[in-house]
């Protein structure tokens, strides 16, 4: 996957090398001192798209964190510490990031309101710090002299747009990378991401980890602009503001950030313009931000959303068009030949369930449940609704703590580990209800399942498996039905030991249902990945699956070849009703 974006490149840097070049020609005094403040608030805008605009984590205290930046520079100023603006520039950042992660702990309990009443009281908290506590330099009056060659307030204009854009440029291969995707995720689901080998933790503090840290380069900005500060400058009000902005606008994406910085810095001089009270300026971020709030997307991921929808109907019309034209030909010009199965005796266990059993208080949902999945085979978990399926998945993945019984995966226990961990040992597994990032494309999507890099060649190979539409097609623009496919080929992609499927035949029309269920025969063949099937289509699950387990009300009722297991009167009474259903 390739990590730079290289015609948005192109264009970043262009428009920063204009702006550096046109800016101070054009503007007045005035005006550039007003353009400085808007490039730093922009950087400042950035560490907000880290935390809010990717992960969506309610942050209250990014201005906080630019104070500590502030702070260290003026400090190593006062102190005539080595190295010049230029490392405690960097230092300044550097100091901001254990606070970030100390901040982010309580991000791995809590979340929504609850996570932003923590982070708005450390931001109080900090405000009271800084209002006793003169920053340094105050009293003895000791400016802060700007560097060589940046000494002008145009030749500093330069040197803040060159940060911003090697910020920018960062964050884009950081949002580029499985680290940055995986973000988006953990704004959609957390579960999600857990079962794709995601460590939600390492991921929510890496996240809090790098916006304090570009948080903090902004507040030593904004010290090399004014040469002294004072608390004022880092209010908490004015967090509240910039996050206000950052969920109407979207300050993850570049131009987002620089709409931001310039919103931030000449609101309140267009306010004295038009001769309103500044805080009408707020009042207006609030009303965007609700609105942004009630929408789920900024106002610049949907203008890239829609420019990116255009650009991929043809795509997705054209692949649509690609498969119709192969199922015309009929399934034999596309079927590939499936291998005699190997009696299950013959098989090593790859995935061995014993004595499972799950309690909620009184309630007993698994009763010592036993279940074998052996080494290339497609085996089959049914029972009516309220059975206890997707629980057993739910404690075999690592999402139930607490049960009862062994889960061996190739011969080693899993008991002890957290689904992320599972998933990275090779057992993965889906959702009956999927929650994949309308943002993400379908190869960006598959990137975050693989746990790798994957090449293009193996990315398509595993769409045109599951019949999804071409990799470069948004999610945001594909049905129900075919984002369970995709989830499948996630799941798939990473080369599991095994992969447990939760009812991903649902929303399928009874044609698609099959197709999927050839493609699922043909899956430990092609890609060396055992199947665990949890579903209600019997017709998919007799085509599909070797032998089936059956459980009713938590206990196994039936379990062996499943033409045997589907004949069992026990079975027909509890699951398959009066009706005849040909176990073949």
């Amino acid at each position: 996957m390739n990590l730079v974006d290289k015609r948005g490149l192109a264009i970043g840097l262009g428009l920063s090398v204009l702006a550096c070049v046109a800016l101070p020609a054009v503007l007045s005094p005035y005006w550039i001192y007003l353009a400085i403040s808007a490039v730093v608030s922009a950087v400042i805008m950035q560490s907000f798209g880290v935390i809010v605009g990717r992960v969506g984590i309610m942050s209250l205290c990014q201005m906080s964190f630019a104070a500590i930046g502030a702070w260290v520079v003026l400090r190593l100023n006062v102190a005539d510490a080595p190295g010049g603006f230029f490392v405690w520039l960097v230092l300044g950042g550097l100091a901001a990031v254990p606070v970030g992660v100390a901040i982010g702990l309580p991000a791995l309990r809590i979340r929504g309101v609850n996570l932003a009443v923590v982070t708005f009281g450390f931001a109080v908290s900090a405000d009271i710090v800084w209002n006793a506590n003169p920053f340094p330099g105050a009293k003895e009056l000791k400016m802060l002299d700007r560097p060589e060659p940046f000494v002008s307030d145009e030749s500093y204009f330069v040197f803040t747009v060159i940060v911003f854009t090697v910020l920018a440029v960062a964050l884009g291969m950081i949002g580029k990378s499985r680290l940055g995707l995986s973000w988006y995720e953990l704004r959609h689901s957390e579960r999600s991401a857990a079962s794709h080998g995601v460590s939600v933790a390492r991921s929510k503090l890496a996240a809090f980890a790098i916006s304090a840290f570009v948080a903090g380069i902004g507040g030593g900005l904004l010290a090399g602009q004014l040469s002294l500060v004072v608390p004022s400058n880092f209010a908490m009000g004015q967090s509240l503001a910039l996050f206000a902005v950052a969920i109407m606008i979207g300050p993850h994406h570049p131009e987002g950030a620089i709409m931001g910085g310039i919103f931030g810095a000449i609101m309140p001089t267009i306010m004295e313009k038009v001769s309103l009270p500044q805080d009408f300026g707020g009042v207006l971020f609030g009303v965007g931000a609700l609105l942004a709030l009630r929408s789920g997307l900024s106002q610049t991921d949907l203008t890239r959303m829609r420019k990116r929808e255009r650009g991929a109907r043809k795509l997705l019309k054209d692949g649509e068009e690609a498969r119709e034209a192969k199922e015309a030909e009929g399934p034999g010009a596309t079927a590939v030949p499936v291998p005699a199965r190997r009696a299950s005796a013959d098989r090593k266990p790859c995935l061995d369930v014993q004595g499972l059993t799950v309690r909620f208080g009184e309630v007993v949902a698994l009763d010592s449940v036993d279940l074998t999945v052996p080494e290339g085979a497609v085996v089959g978990l049914i029972g009516p609704n309220g059975a206890g399926k997707s629980t057993f998945i739910s404690a075999v993945t690592g999402f139930v703590a607490g049960y009862g019984g062994t889960v061996e995966l190739a011969g080693k226990r899993l008991d002890k580990l957290g689904p992320s961990v599972r998933a990275k040992r090779g057992l993965r597994r889906t959702f009956q209800t999927t929650a994949i990032a309308p943002e993400l494309t379908q190869y960006e999507y598959l990137a975050i399942g693989a746990g790798r890099r994957l090449s293009l060649g193996e990315a398509d190979e595993l769409l045109e498996f599951f019949g999804c539409p071409p990799g470069e097609v948004p999610v945001s623009i594909v049905d129900a039905g075919t984002r369970r496919l995709l989830d499948v080929a996630a799941a798939i992609a990473a080369r599991p030991k095994v992969a447990l499927l939760d009812e991903p035949a649902a929303g399928q029309s009874a044609a698609e249902s099959l197709r999927l269920g050839d493609r699922l025969t043909r899956v430990p063949e092609a890609f060396g990945v055992s199947i665990l099937l949890v579903e209600h289509d019997m017709e998919l699950v007799q085509a599909t699956c070797e032998e089936v387990t059956v459980l009713d009300f938590g206990h196994v009722i039936a379990s062996g070849p499943t033409a045997d297991v589907l004949a069992d009167a026990a079975v027909r009474a509890a699951y398959l009703g009066a009706a005849d259903v040909p176990a073949t």
